[in-house]
């Protein structure tokens, strides 16, 4: 069963309705047998593109991953991009802002973070925190430190959406890739997943009660989230929503939709000029004797 892509992709200035898009979906892997093999399948091609990624040294790869506590975040960035060299390759987890953080502009602290060109970065939670959290938690707004006529809680979202969408603008423009990757979970199995994390004891660490305390709070994360996607998914640097309920069917699809990101930059192996050779076979030479 071959994965497209394009079929959880929001489109330009769609308005989204997440109760309308599926938390699960028909099995792209009809056991586990075979989905280990299809995954292992991705991840060998996707290890053969990042070489070749990193060795052209054109493009950067920004990756990111957001979804509600217990989603599958951590699971899927491990999973997938378990074949990667990680010496082109780095992960940032984005938690609470620093004091030295606020001090700076919304965006400072992850652009400071941003790949070089033939590395991808991955960011579990961004700047997209800033419109989600935040505006769910209108008080730590008020707590940043921004001026009061900045605060402006009517139109201060728009504002950073656009903020968003210009620096995303410029990263593509001077060759970051973005993909902006949402992992759609239903409350229900978020519940069950919670509750895995008390019952087994290896899972205690992960679980805070600060995750129940967010739980109140769905119907506003969820229409943070649809807000956002209208306002920030754009052709150059869209969003995907993945339906999280199944996390092996979804690594399958985050996978896939790696591959294709990849895939579709136009990368080569640099070329030796015909003085390189020439040095090439000198040494060539002195390793013969």
């Amino acid at each position: 069963m071959t994965i497209d892509s394009k079929d959880y992709l929001v489109p330009p200035g769609k308005k989204v309705d997440l109760s309308k898009w599926p938390t699960i979906v028909k099995p792209y892997a009809k056991s586990t047998k075979q989905y280990k093999e299809l995954l292992d399948q991705h991840i060998e091609k996707l290890s053969s593109l990042q070489q070749l990624h990193y060795a052209s040294h054109r493009y950067a790869l920004l990756l990111i991953f957001q979804g509600m506590d217990g989603a599958g975040k951590d699971g899927a960035i491990r999973h997938v991009m378990s074949g990667v060299n990680p010496e082109g390759c780095e992960v940032f987890s984005f938690k609470q802002p620093s004091a030295e953080e606020l001090d700076h502009d919304f965006l400072w602290r992850t652009t400071c973070r941003l790949p070089e060109r033939g590395r991808i970065g991955i960011f579990n939670r961004s700047y997209y925190e800033e419109v989600l959290v935040v505006r769910v938690h209108p008080e730590i707004l008020r707590s940043q430190g921004l001026p009061e006529e900045l605060r402006n809680e009517k139109d201060i979202w728009a504002q950073r959406y656009g903020s968003i969408a210009d620096l995303e603008k410029h990263l593509h423009r001077n060759g970051t890739r973005i993909v902006k990757i949402f992992l759609h979970l239903s409350r229900e199995e978020q519940r069950k997943r919670f509750l895995a994390r008390i019952d087994v004891p290896d899972k205690n660490w992960k679980f805070s009660t600060s995750d129940i305390h967010e739980r109140k709070y769905w119907k506003h994360y969820m229409k943070a989230y649809e807000d956002c996607f209208h306002a920030t998914s754009t052709r150059h640097t869209p969003w995907y929503i993945v339906p999280a309920d199944d996390k092996e069917n979804a690594r399958l699809i985050v996978s896939q939709i790696v591959l294709d990101a990849l895939g579709g930059l136009k990368m080569a192996y640099p070329k030796t000029t015909a003085k390189r050779r020439l040095e090439l076979l000198a040494i060539k030479k002195l390793l013969a004797k």
